[in-house]
């Protein structure tokens, strides 16, 4: 199994950039097993986010959408942020393209 890289769109960074440190350890926890296993989570997003995948901090209300790139070796990140209102779902539909 190779080890995926990790990439982050320029937007999705400057909000991964804006969390709280610890709600950035806890995605940072969760991101290391993820780069070995990109496909185990169970956590695959549907209808216009097929394809997509998301990683929970429940407790915390925030969600991290990514895309796995196989051809790349390469999780993308396209949104991170509060889950409210599903706001976070439909930022990531609007920067799929």
């Amino acid at each position: 199994m190779k080890e995926y890289c990790l990439e982050f769109d320029d937007r999705a960074l400057r909000e991964w950039d804006a969390l709280d440190g610890s709600v950035r350890k806890k995605f940072e926890k969760k991101l290391e097993k993820l780069i070995w296993y990109p496909h185990s989570s169970g956590n695959e997003l549907h209808r216009d986010l097929s394809g997509f995948y998301k990683i929970k901090l429940r407790k915390d209300g925030y969600r991290l959408v990514y895309q796995v790139i196989d051809e790349r070796i390469v999780i993308y990140v396209i949104a991170v942020g509060r889950r409210a209102d599903n706001e976070i779902y439909e930022l990531a539909s609007k920067r799929k393209e």
